[in-house]
Parts: C-alpha cells; structure tokens; sequence
C-alpha cells in the first residue's frame, strides 16, 4: 500500500512540473506576472490585472516577481498552509461551480493547458479520488488528494 501511495504523491510532483510548464510560456524556470494573467484568462476565468497581483503575491513567497517551481509545487500539491489556496485551483476546475468536477470539467482544463488526454482517462482520474462514488470530485475528496504526503 506504500508503494502505491508514494506512485501517487509522484504523479502529484510530475504533474505539477507538467502544469508549470505549460504556464511558463516563455521556458526561463519562472512564471512572470504577464505569463500568469494570459493563462487564467486563457482558462476562461477573465481574471483583472488586480486579481492576478493578489494571486502573484501569495504564491511567490520570496517576493522576487516571479513564480518559480519551488513555490509553484507548494502552491499545487497543497503544501501551503491556507484552504484558500486549495479552494481557488478547485474552483478553476469546478467550470460550472456546482461544488463537483467532473470528467468533462476536468478534460476541459487539461485540454486548455494543452495536455493530450481522452475524457476515459480524464474518468480514471475522478475515479481514482471519488469517495462517495458520485463520479465527480467535491473539494473534500480534492483536498485529501492535494494534501497527502509525500
């Protein structure tokens, strides 16, 4: 069983490199404060050149300007230490905010950070999460995935 759960805290690691990346548009180790407005907006979310100050300034903790892996992974894998840092990526997935992403929800994102993945894997993903059974992951099941040890 701890061989799985370290596989999975793995995955977690991987994905976020995966998802740095991809809003690293420009490929310099760090996420800049443009590079973090055009993919939120790019996400759907029309986010103001305010709000994404504020998200800049939480997620880089030592204050150099940008977002580098490090914090990055903090933010991503739920090592910060606020349920609002948690709520707010919840909430990018969750399209229709009826508390619950589904496989569609999340096939959608991933396709908008440009990752190749089909709506069955998208499924295996939910499923993997889904406690209750429901088919989709609500932020208690998304924050016991995003807060497991390493």
């Amino acid at each position: 069983m701890a061989k799985n759960h370290a596989a999975i805290a793995l995955t977690l690691e991987e994905e976020a490199e995966k998802v740095f990346s991809k809003f690293d548009t420009n490929g310099d180790g760090k996420i800049s404060l443009s590079e973090l407005g055009d993919i939120l907006n790019g996400l759907g979310s029309a986010t103001s050149a305010d709000e994404v100050k504020r998200i800049m300034s939480e997620l880089d903790t030592d204050s150099d300007g940008f977002i580098d892996l490090k914090e990055f992974k903090a933010f991503h894998c739920g090592c910060g230490d606020s349920n609002k840092e948690l709520k707010e990526a919840f909430d990018l997935y969750d399209k229709d905010k009826n508390g619950k992403i589904s496989a569609n929800e999340l096939h959608s994102v991933l396709r908008s950070l440009g990752e190749k993945c089909s709506l069955k894997d998208c499924r295996k993903m939910i499923g993997s999460v889904d406690v209750d059974g429901d088919g989709c992951v609500n932020f208690e099941e998304f924050k016991k995935m995003m807060t497991r040890p390493s």
